[in-house]
């Protein structure tokens, strides 16, 4: 089984935001609308996600559709730091939708409030049925994709020759020849069948 055949599957990236004690929000490329009447959303998150855990114990989220204007600012905000250790908002421009959640004023073409009607445990990660309440629309311009984003937001990788294994998701090296089979990535913590052996 070659799982590398899943990187060419089209996604969007996002800023999925949520507030339990404290403002937060991760990054997020799962989403798809699965009913329209009413307008359902689906989202996988990852466990690991302090935002995760908010959404469960709070049942809403705010889900930020990113534009291709966006920087890399953003996913080093958002994606390769804890909520657990660190306040993700602070000095960051946002406001706040109807349900109190923050959300993105700029680089974000606008906004999906929803309030959590199922969930489902898929072990690595958790699903979440929920129905838009809320919505606006903040910028006309094209979405950003995880396409989009490898190609021409995210910095390219030195050309020096290491051994080891780069995520695909984040670009953290691991050095080594062997990568250990349960190793999860301390920037974006994603797991070691994300990672590609540097040749």
């Amino acid at each position: 089984m070659n799982e590398k055949i899943l990187f060419s599957l089209s996604y969007g990236l996002f800023v999925l935001t949520a507030d339990e004690y404290k403002d937060n929000g991760c990054i997020i490329n799962t989403v798809n609308q699965v009913a329209n009447n009413p307008v359902r959303i689906a989202i996988s998150v990852s466990n690991s996600n302090l935002t995760c855990s908010m959404i469960k114990n709070t049942g809403k989220f705010n889900l930020n559709v990113l534009a291709k204007t966006v920087s890399f600012d953003i996913f080093k905000r958002f994606g390769f730091q804890s909520g657990r250790s660190s306040d993700k908002f602070d000095g960051f421009e946002f406001k706040r939708s109807s349900n109190g959640l923050a959300y993105l004023t700029r680089d974000c073409i606008g906004y999906i409030s929803c309030v959590v009607k199922n969930t489902l445990d898929l072990g690595s990660h958790t699903l979440f049925i929920a129905e838009m309440t809320d919505s606006d629309i903040l910028l006309d311009a094209e979405p950003v994709t995880y396409a989009y984003y490898h190609s021409n937001i995210k910095p390219k990788q030195q050309t020096q020759k290491k051994t080891g294994y780069v995520c695909s998701v984040c670009g953290y090296v691991y050095e080594g020849e062997t990568l250990p089979p349960d190793f999860i990535c301390p920037i974006c913590k994603h797991p070691a069948s994300d990672f590609t052996k540097i040749e």
